[in-house]
């Protein structure tokens, strides 16, 4: 039983008790039969036991020792017949070069991890195809329907297409959490708004500059920074210009 293991803080654990809602994030997901899945922190298995129903294989990480030693008796079957691959350890020490290509990145993520996660798979050699991820839902919000920008949801616009599928109650997730969840997917991930490397992390470092003093105007941000060519409207501000914006400046 779930209520047999004591979520640890340490690893914000939240576990999400419905089958249904489980059920409904492979489905927005809309994975092929042949697709691989890779789940981090699978937990007891709620979304597990829903992506072994719809794809080829799944591969889920768990960093709790003694989660992983339930999962492997609680699927011991889907083990046995290679459909589930279940690997101890913390993502963030994970190497997704292992990974096959085309995998799909399904999973409820610990909120503490949420900007490292995404930094890590879209900068990624190997990208995933789709990322199907159960977010706070002020995260999710502000990557895909807020009209002001910021370097989170820059970041990930990047590389794809976020949506906000859907809202999930903490009474979803045991213990609740203090905040609301919502599922954000990211399709169409690439990096073609990249030519180089170096227009790559120039982005970023422009970015980063252009958001280092909010109550600043980002002209005067990028002339700290040293990276201005004085082409920003002066009173603009960085939450105010587009993607298109940082793209073009990261070009010249």
């Amino acid at each position: 039983m779930t209520s047999f293991f004591k979520a640890k803080k340490s690893l914000g654990q939240n576990f999400l008790m419905h089958a249904r809602i489980a059920e409904r994030i492979v489905l927005v997901s809309e994975l092929a039969s042949d697709a691989v899945a890779f789940e981090i922190g699978p937990g007891t298995g709620m979304l597990t036991r829903e992506l072994l129903k719809r794809v080829g294989k799944v591969i889920s990480l768990e960093a709790d020792y003694e989660l992983f030693l339930k999962l492997q008796t609680d699927f011991a079957k889907d083990v046995s017949e290679q459909r589930l691959e279940l690997i101890h350890g913390d993502i963030r020490t994970f190497d997704i070069a292992t990974l096959p290509k085309g995998y799909a990145l399904v999973a409820n993520i610990p909120y503490y991890l949420t900007g490292e996660i995404f930094r890590m798979f879209l900068e990624s050699e190997n990208q995933p195809s789709i990322m199907t991820l159960l977010v706070q839902k002020e995260v999710a919000e502000r990557i895909a329907r807020s009209k002001k920008e910021s370097i989170l949801s820059l970041s990930v616009k990047a590389y794809g297409t976020p949506k906000l599928e859907f809202s999930v109650p903490r009474g979803a997730f045991v213990p609740a959490p203090q905040v609301d969840s919502a599922v954000l997917t990211i399709r169409n991930i690439s990096r073609k708004n990249f030519s180089t490397r170096e227009e790559e992390q120039r982005f970023f470092a422009l970015i980063h500059a252009g958001f280092a003093h909010k109550r600043k105007f980002v002209q005067n941000n990028l002339i700290d920074a040293g990276l201005s060519d004085g082409s920003i409207p002066f009173k603009a501000r960085a939450e105010d210009l587009p993607l298109s914006t940082w793209l073009a400046l990261s070009s010249l």
